[in-house]
């Protein structure tokens, strides 16, 4: 499986297509709204079946990011779901399937002139590749 990230200052997917405003940054601040652009890319036998995504913000030792729960807790910043990507008709025996996505965020609660990292997960799975590093002013 293919995953390629980017952040970005907003984002949307409209008729298939990714539309990325302000992509490409690597360091913010201060806090401001920002988006992740994904765009997955589902090979052939993988596709027609539920595969389970995963995202979460760590920080520069690998540690959870946590914000407030409203309810005088903490929870961790992640995000999740599952998704299938079907084969639309006539796609070519072992073509891979483009799903775009777009997680548009509130501005989180980061420290100043610190350094963090968005991981994506499918089934469990990661790589080197699916994972975003940017720093905070």
């Amino acid at each position: 499986m293919k995953v390629t990230l980017l952040l970005a200052d907003a984002a949307q997917v409209s008729e298939g297509k990714l539309h990325i405003l302000g992509g490409g940054w690597s360091v913010t601040g201060p806090p401001a709204p920002s988006a992740i652009a994904l765009l997955v890319e589902v090979p052939w036998d993988q596709t027609n079946r539920r595969l389970e995504w995963r995202l979460e913000l760590v920080d520069s030792d690998g540690y959870p990011v946590m914000t407030p729960d409203g309810e005088g807790g903490e929870t961790a910043i992640v995000m999740g779901g599952e998704f299938e990507v079907g084969r639309p008709p006539g796609t070519p025996h072992g073509a891979p399937i483009a799903m775009p996505v777009a997680l548009n965020l509130s501005p989180l609660p980061l420290a100043s002139g610190s350094r963090y990292e968005w991981r994506f997960t499918i089934d469990g799975e990661s790589r080197d590749d699916w994972r975003l590093t940017f720093s905070t002013r």
